[in-house]
């Protein structure tokens, strides 16, 4: 989710997890619909597909069971929805859209 909402709001971004499942959850496609953000061609990735690269802030949402070994600059510290109702989707969604809105770049 975090990768569309960024990507809505201009930023180039790229989501991917230490253990991703095969496909994006048909939730997460859901409630990003509701609202308008892009999903085609999102796609699970993981880290090794995304990292090393040179961005400009690495964000976690929450290590869960396994913390990668590469330089975080945030922990945004979310729960992940994966299993839950679509009402948690859309707090987890909602609660990304502030941080992402939030989100402070050293120029």
């Amino acid at each position: 989710m975090a990768e569309s909402i960024a990507r809505h709001h201009g930023l180039d971004a790229y989501s991917a997890g230490t253990m991703p499942e095969r496909n994006v959850s048909e939730e997460a496609i859901s409630v990003l619909d509701e609202l308008g953000y892009p999903t085609n061609g999102l796609h699970t990735k993981t880290l090794d597909e995304v990292y090393p690269n040179n961005y400009q802030k690495i964000i976690s949402m929450g290590c869960g069971v396994e913390c990668p070994n590469i330089p975080i600059d945030e922990d945004w510290n979310l729960d992940d929805p994966l299993g839950q109702k679509r009402d948690f989707f859309r707090l987890i969604r909602d609660e990304i859209e502030k941080k992402i809105q939030n989100l402070e770049f050293n120029e």
